[in-house]
């Protein structure tokens, strides 16, 4: 299959990487830097190469600013008949672009990144196909995917915008939290040194991704539950009690059990 990656950036290298040695890949980014650290593929920079190339899938890495504008700026040049596709991890106004666009799709989410996943052992992390997409589309993701030994759930696009403002908005918002209070410690124990490569790492994303996430509308009802569950543990660290911390502690277990 000939195959176009719209985005040189960490996914988009990840996506050419494990598509190339069995499919005709190609990479266009408008940044021609960007295209020194892709190999075994080609490396497009203009239109006209991709009009030529005629992809059968496009797959676009492009970061979520730039979701929608890569889109529109090749749509032009493919084949009617060719699948388009994002592996955007926010899904904001895609399901009207697709809807509107004309071109089958399919839209999917792996929930990993370079930052915290090993790219080489994915067998404990997820990736999300929207139901919504084209059939064959999906198939192709699923082979995919299975082949890298991820776990597949298959949502809609709203399904797809509740899970992540959940999973990840959560533990963004604590991370934010971690970070806006920290002091750097002489001798700081394994905990600290924990929660401060997450918050490195974490802070290490785009601004507008991190953005992205924590706008979604689902997000402040997420947020309040933190504020809410905080209020709880001071009431009980102000006044000692000693049961309430232990009932308190007992509820958390279970949750994470």
């Amino acid at each position: 299959m000939r195959i176009l990656i719209l985005g040189a950036g960490k996914m988009g290298s990840f996506f050419t990487d494990i598509l190339s040695f069995q499919h005709e890949t190609a990479v266009f980014d408008v940044n021609p830097h960007q295209l020194r650290f892709v190999y075994n593929t080609y490396r497009f920079t203009t239109l006209e190469e991709i009009k030529e190339f005629e992809p059968e899938l496009v797959i676009n890495a492009a970061t979520v600013k730039y979701t929608l504008d890569a889109f529109r700026k090749v749509l032009p040049v493919l084949p009617k008949d060719c699948i388009i596709s994002d592996i955007a991890s926010v899904k904001t106004g895609l399901k009207k672009f697709y809807e509107e666009s004309g071109f089958r799709y399919v839209s999917t989410h792996p929930m990993f990144g370079p930052t915290f996943a090993s790219l080489n052992n994915l067998g404990s992390e997820n990736a999300i196909i929207i139901s919504e997409s084209d059939h064959m589309g999906k198939i192709f993701f699923k082979d995919l995917y299975q082949t890298l030994r991820l776990n597949i759930f298959e949502y809609t696009f709203d399904e797809h915008d509740e899970t992540v403002a959940y999973s990840l908005s959560i533990p963004f918002v604590s991370t934010f939290v971690f970070a806006a209070i920290m002091k750097h410690q002489e001798a700081p124990g394994t905990t600290f040194k924990k929660h401060m490569a997450i918050a490195k790492g974490l802070l290490s994303e785009d601004d507008y991704l991190l953005q992205e996430i924590l706008f979604n509308p689902r997000t402040p009802s997420q947020v309040a539950n933190i504020r809410t569950e905080l209020k709880r543990l001071l009431e009980i660290i102000e006044s000692k009690d000693a049961a309430g911390m232990k009932a308190y502690l007992t509820k958390i277990r279970e949750k994470i059990k």
